[in-house]
Order: C-alpha cells, then sequence, then structure tokens
C-alpha cells in the first residue's frame, strides 16, 4: 500500500503548526515525523496519537492507494477504530 501524507502537511499549515511543534505535542520522535515526509509507513499508535492531536480523522491526513482488497478491508477497520463516533448515528 501507498501512503502520501500530503493532507497531514497541509493540515499543520492551517493549523499555524510546525513539525517540530507536532513532534512534542503527540510525542512522537523526529525519525517518526522524517518516515512520514518521506511517504513511509508507521504504525497506528503513531498515526492515533497524530489523530488526537490535531482533532482529526485518518482521512483528514493521509491518502492510501490499496494494492489488494485486504489491505483495502484493514485500512477502513483503522480508520473506524481512530474515529467510530464518525460513523455512529
Amino acid at each position: 500500500m501507498a501512503v502520501s501524507y500530503k493532507k497531514l502537511w497541509k493540515l499543520l499549515i492551517d493549523k499555524d503548526m510546525k513539525k517540530k511543534e507536532l513532534e512534542q505535542q503527540a510525542k512522537v520522535s523526529h525519525y517518526t515525523v522524517s518516515k512520514m515526509y518521506r511517504g513511509e509507513n508507521v504504525t497506528i499508535d503513531i498515526l492515533e496519537r497524530i489523530c488526537k492531536t490535531l482533532d482529526c480523522s485518518l482521512d483528514d491526513m493521509l491518502y492510501a492507494n490499496f494494492e489488494n482488497n485486504f489491505e483495502k478491508a484493514v485500512f477502513w477497520y483503522l480508520r473506524f477504530y481512530s474515529n467510530p463516533t464518525n460513523y455512529c448515528t
């Protein structure tokens, strides 16, 4: 699965937040943010911390290009897990 975090970088600009501030507030390492900047995968724990810090969902901060249906199913499961209230009536 190819991942793009371009939405995250735009979100940081919109919130007038620097990457260093994100690292500190979300308690993630500089190395992790660098991996994301290069479009590499990070753990769901990291993504969840960033979502909570920025008050957003996975869909707000990343774009995933799925290579198969299993990857798509896992992404949707994790998307729901990160913010289940988006899907409650």
